[in-house]
């Protein structure tokens, strides 16, 4: 049960005298509410619909809903683009339904990006369809579903319910059992639009291409409908996702409740080296006061990690009582039925404190949250605006605490408010022309449907290609025609989300009589935190890896109590493949093109709960992982007189900078691009700093930083030389372990390319 509940009014109330708490609130806003804004329901909406949504409560609808619906009765695809919370369901539920109450053959397939989100829309579609008391039939088709129903729902589901993951490779390489649903498909509808960015969105793009072909197939043409949380380009995001021309709604009419935002630094504890307490156990401290005041809350913290760590810490509030489960952790890697139970949960009220990777910033109902934490800046203004959002979601008062980590980016956004609450959100960059992204998809489109010589490909003319993959020995030209030859079923070697094919499965030993599977894992982060004795956490319990079996693709762990976690390092190798692009100074130089990675996971190390201290280390016995990319990188003349230690030390403090202040100029999430520098490069024997996209193939963004460094190393040098500490710090360049002077020397590194580029 909660505690003694008190309002979000009264506690900010009392913080607001609270000595201990000012100190570290930079900054306090309060955002007003704002008024619904209504329109009447269509005259066509048909009177099976409009009694459902009366039996609801609802006698009008918002002015974006009735736009939506508006537009959809024009035969135009849209986008719309509204807060949390604002009603964008009804935006696709209204038309789908009344196209096929008007023609029962019709069809729809909605795509969510989660499993989770299809089945919470399930339900609330399912409860819809009851109040209309009319025979529409809606399923989700995922893993999940039995293969008793999936007949059933081939031949007369109205409405299919899925993730493009089972769109890519369930439903589209055997479309021929799904005639009755592309003969007839009337609208595709994409939720959570936002969330098709980088290399994602890049494949999900392709998989609407291949849709889009079988449809013309089968004769069908049908209507996109996307909704979007705030971000820069929904408009361009949705075109050229769907290669389809889209309106835009970006006027909510829903009404949006009072939300106060605390910008909270924590104090710093290491004059010196200006070293800050750990913002995990500042979030720690907050939650605790939350709690106790009865305050439903979700705290979002960036890694896996760190979500087990505030849940390990946060049940310390609860181990006096029997079976408590009102603190839990929640992210990717927890099983399905987990998931369901926390969200049923959180919505009933027996939940008082969830903590969350950004799995939760997606629309799943968890019902009314009255406060959020975010621990660190979630990397881009529309991440942070989809957390804010779950808090106060049915327009009641909310608190957002934002409390930064001690990184360069989390320090500029702390004290400088108005770059998160007055900037508008990031662009979401997609990139379907991506050559490894475009081939592995024309090889799904070969094995679904032949193609003519003449045949184009969505966008792409793609005879060359197919060349190509005819020297693979993979199809065949015949009489006019492209037709797949390979045994191999194309779709199932292809991951839409990570480089990597396959997942690792966490197995647990603890139980005597078995074992059991508790969680899985991608390939690339099981590299630095599934090695052997490796420490897993998952909901506030430890587990220690014993053995780690990389060509299985298995982790076995075992159940421990020990006072640390660990954390791993990988290293990096880079070589330049080719130059796209290049502008030579006198003593410098900056490129653009292909270079290959080596990630090659090194040592790890033992950190102690609360003081965070290392305590021990041990070597990974992992093979490395390559991967391909596109790459700016600056290369200059060694400055005289330096050792190649001092060498070291100021380009990595420099990357550090660099690479924090890069989201800020082309909108990007911080993890999306990393900055490695090298005292040598392989291909010149200079010192260089690579910035280069995280993702196979690349997704453009690299190509962005080239034609910006020049403001990216103004900021840079501006925000290092600002930093209060005297010899480097967290917050401009990073760790230091001694007064060596590194912020001076970076500071001469980035000047020296800041002037050859002036």
């Amino acid at each position: 049960m909660l505690n003694k509940k008190r309002t979000i009014d009264e506690l900010l109330n009392e913080w607001m005298y609270d000595e201990e708490l000012k100190q570290n609130i930079l900054h306090w806003q309060t955002l007003e509410g704002q008024e619904a804004k209504f329109s009447s329901f269509p005259d066509k909406l048909h009177p099976s619909i409009k009694k459902a949504l009366e039996t609801r409560g609802i006698s009008q609808l918002y002015t974006h809903q009735r736009e939506a619906f508006d537009y959809a009765s024009s035969n135009l695809s849209f986008t719309a683009v509204t807060p949390t919370a604002s009603g964008k369901s009804l935006c696709y539920h209204l038309p789908v339904l009344q196209k096929i109450l008007e023609d029962p053959s019709s069809r729809a397939i909605y795509l969510f990006p989660t499993k989770a989100l299809a089945q919470d829309q399930k339900a609330d579609l399912n409860d819809l369809i009851e109040l209309m008391g009319e025979e529409v039939l809606s399923y989700t088709y995922d893993g999940d579903t039995a293969p008793g129903i999936r007949q059933k729902i081939r031949k007369a589901g109205h409405i299919i319910m899925t993730n493009p993951d089972m769109l890519h490779s369930g439903i589209l390489p055997h479309h021929t059992k799904w005639v009755s649903l592309f003969e007839n498909l009337k609208y595709i509808v994409i939720d959570e639009l936002h969330t098709y960015k980088g290399v994602f969105g890049s494949h999900v793009a392709q998989v609407l291409r291949r849709l889009k072909r079988i449809c013309a197939f089968y004769g069908s043409d049908p209507i996109f409908i996307c909704t979007s949380a705030t971000i820069k380009n929904p408009k361009e995001l949705a075109e050229k996702l769907t290669n389809t021309k889209h309106e835009l709604i970006a006027n909510s009419g829903a009404p949006v409740g009072k939300k106060t935002f605390l910008f909270y630094n924590p104090p710093i504890v290491h004059p010196t080296f200006g070293v800050r307490r750990s913002s995990v156990l500042e979030v720690r401290d907050l939650a605790t006061r939350l709690y106790e005041a009865g305050i439903q809350s979700i705290v979002f913290a960036k890694s896996r990690v760190r979500v087990e760590m505030l849940v390990t810490y946060l049940k310390s509030l609860t181990k006096n009582k029997i079976q408590d489960e009102s603190i839990r952790g929640y992210r990717g890697g927890y099983l399905p039925t987990e998931r369901r139970a926390i969200e049923k949960g959180l919505r009933n009220g027996n939940i008082q404190i969830v903590v969350s990777t950004n799995a939760l910033e997606l629309g799943v109902d968890i019902g009314q949250l009255q406060a959020c934490i975010m621990t660190g800046y979630p990397g881009n203004i529309a991440s942070a605006w989809q957390q804010a959002g779950r808090a106060g979601r049915r327009q009641d008062s909310a608190l957002i605490i934002y409390v930064a980590n001690s990184t360069a980016l989390d320090q500029y956004v702390v004290n400088n408010p108005n770059y998160l609450l007055g900037s508008s959100p990031e662009e979401a960059l997609i990139n379907p022309e991506n050559i490894l992204i475009l081939m592995d998809h024309l090889k799904c489109a070969v094995f679904e449907l032949p193609f003519a010589t003449t045949d184009s490909y969505g966008e792409f003319e793609v005879q060359q290609l197919l060349e190509f993959l005819e020297e693979e020995g993979v199809v065949i030209k015949t009489s006019g025609q492209w037709y797949w030859m390979s045994e191999r079923f194309p779709a199932h070697e292809i991951s839409l989300r990570s480089a990597s094919q396959e997942n690792v499965v966490i197995i647990d030993r603890t139980i005597p009589a078995g074992t059991k599977v508790i969680g899985e894992m991608d390939t690339y982060s099981a590299m630095t935190l599934l090695h052997e004795e490796a420490i897993y956490l998952h909901q506030g319990t430890q587990f220690q890896v014993e053995k780690l079996d990389w060509e299985e693709k298995k982790a076995f762990v075992r159940e421990v109590d020990v006072d640390y976690f660990t954390d791993a390092n990988l290293a990096v190798e880079l070589k330049v493949l080719n130059e796209d692009k290049r502008a030579d100074y006198e003593t410098a130089s900056v490129s653009y093109g292909d270079i290959s990675l080596l990630a090659i996971p090194t040592i790890f190390k033992k950190i102690r709960f609360q003081t965070h201290e290392n305590i021990g280390s041990g070597k990974i016995h992992i093979p490395p992982l390559e991967m391909h990319t596109n790459a700016t990188w600056m290369s200059f003349d060694m400055p005289e007189n330096w050792s190649e230690e001092m060498l070291t030390d100021s380009l990595t403090g420099a990357a550090y900078a660099i690479g924090s202040f890069i989201p800020l100029f082309i909108q990007c999430d911080r993890n999306d691009l990393s900055v490695v520098p090298q005292v040598k490069a392989v291909h010149n024997d200079r010192p260089t700093l690579f910035i280069y996209d995280s993702y196979p193939g690349g997704i453009g963004l690299s190509e962005r930083v080239y034609d910006i460094l020049l403001p990216i190393l103004e900021q840079t040098i501006a925000h290092v030389k600002q930093c209060p500490c005297s010899s480097g710090c967290p917050s401009c360049i990073g760790a230091q372990d001694s007064l060596n002077e590194s912020k001076g020397k970076v500071l001469k590194v980035l000047s020296i390319l800041l002037r050859e580029m002036m």
